[in-house]
């Protein structure tokens, strides 16, 4: 298993929110791609079914920094400081998949933009641009 890839696992590892979720990420090359599977204690509206979006919102975030803890090592997880979602269609009872672009990772700030989208990747159910506080990579 590469460094990226164990990096990638123990933060997946010490996120317990992430275990509730059921989600999981991919890594190929340097490209990650989150998955959340489907699951019954994820649907926020019953009648269409649909994702809640507290859900989608919680997978945005967490893509986001997983993927950051592939690029920018470190013993605790980055903090968020700002986050912004679009919700742009209702997300089905349907596997997600989410990736994450790192638009700009200075020395302390992190800018990332996160799309997630169901059966088609140019078709997204929602979006997150964000601002993460790095930790330092000797940081515990």
């Amino acid at each position: 298993m590469s460094e990226a890839a164990e990096r990638l696992q123990a933060f997946l590892q010490r996120v317990p929110y992430i275990r509730f979720l059921g989600m999981r990420a991919e890594l190929a090359g340097d490209e990650m791609t989150a998955v959340l599977p489907f699951a019954d204690h994820l649907i926020g509206n019953t009648m269409l079914p649909a994702l809640h979006g507290g859900v989608i919102g919680a997978f945005l975030e967490m893509t986001a920094l997983a993927q950051l803890s592939v690029v920018q090592p470190s013993a605790r997880v980055h903090k968020t400081i700002d986050v912004t979602i679009e919700y742009l269609r209702p997300g089905r009872a349907l596997t997600t998949y989410a990736r994450a672009d790192l638009r700009k990772v200075g020395r302390r700030i992190a800018n990332v933009h996160v799309e997630a989208w169901q059966d088609r990747r140019d078709k997204p159910v929602a979006a997150l641009r964000g601002h993460f506080l790095l930790s330092g990579p000797d940081a515990g």
